[in-house]
């Protein structure tokens, strides 16, 4: 690849990043909002709701250090199924995060006595103030929810729900699709590994993912149904697929989810989705995206809980 085509003004074309190639992305990316002030302040505001739960605290040097927390109802009913909802694993998604916090403060309330509700709001501190798909070790910690996986983000997640396998009914991990993806964040992939670049193309709206190795249409098909009323839902491009994968059904694809170290594979759930909203899109505002993601998350629960 000649260096007019490179991407990315981070390292060299054919070579996969080193030390030092890291470390100039990270000095890159500057703080851009405080993860106190936008999320950790949100969550004390439902101390009373739920219990605030810290699982682990990321170190990262003169960055800071930054806790990890979870919500746990506080009615919890050890005869009940637990529910999980995620956002921020991606920190750049901001829909995700504050999705996942509206529906921990307006509908959690309606699943209680029916199931137990666990909910990790901004698995990526460090990256939500930075608006940064990596961690600070450039790092995609929805790649990392493996056996092998390295971000320390997932593993403490991992560790976190350990203890609670074999007991969730649903999994719903909150994410967006923007259109920094085809500008930032996938030529900065490209980049670190050394490899070409192959453009893509962003879908305009929401869509799910389904896991390939657990397919649950109807799951998927009651999530769609929901969020229509919010946003617009994404259309297939000429191939018909979405992100490179066929559409399934109006909205959704599939990945293999495991094999991936996708978070939507953390907890085995019967029932699980990544949900993807489009910030970007002349036709949806923060405010949709965010109540895109809170009635995904709050029509899923009710599709489980029926099935």
């Amino acid at each position: 690849m000649s260096t007019s085509n490179w991407p990315f003004p981070i390292g060299t074309p054919g070579t996969p990043w080193g030390a030092a190639e890291k470390a100039r992305w990270r000095a890159s990316v500057p703080k851009r909002r405080d993860y106190r002030d936008e999320v950790v302040v949100l969550l004390e505001r439902l101390a009373q709701r739920f219990e605030i739960l810290s699982y682990g605290t990321l170190s990262y040097g003169p960055d800071g250090e930054f806790p990890l927390f979870a919500l746990k109802s506080r009615a919890w009913n050890e005869s009940l199924p637990i529910a999980m909802v995620t956002g921020g694993v991606h920190g750049y998604e901001t829909s995700g995060v504050h999705g996942a916090l509206r529906f921990a403060e307006r509908d959690a309330a309606t699943f209680e006595g029916r199931v137990n509700v666990l909910i990790a709001p901004c698995v990526s501190p460090w990256a939500y103030e930075r608006i940064q798909r990596w961690n600070a070790e450039a790092i995609d910690p929805n790649r990392s929810f493996g056996p092998t996986g390295l971000a320390r983000e997932s593993r403490l997640l991992v560790e976190f729900i350990a203890s609670f396998r074999g007991r969730f009914l649903a999994h719903l991990d909150l994410h967006e699709t923007t259109d920094s993806d085809e500008s930032e964040f996938r030529p900065a992939l490209a980049a670190r590994d050394g490899k070409p670049f192959e453009p893509g193309v962003i879908p305009d709206g929401f869509y799910v993912v389904d896991d390939s190795a657990n397919q649950q249409p109807g799951f998927q098909r009651a999530i769609i149904a929901a969020v229509s009323s919010v946003t617009h839902i994404a259309e297939p491009d000429e191939q018909g697929q979405i992100i490179g994968a066929p559409v399934v059904d109006h909205g959704v694809i599939h990945y293999d989810v495991g094999p991936l170290g996708l978070c939507a594979s953390l907890t085995s759930a019967r029932f699980t989705t990544t949900t993807e909203v489009y910030p970007d899109s002349p036709r949806a505002t923060p405010e949709q995206c965010n109540e895109a993601q809170a009635t995904a998350v709050r029509a899923g629960l009710e599709y489980a809980l029926r099935a």
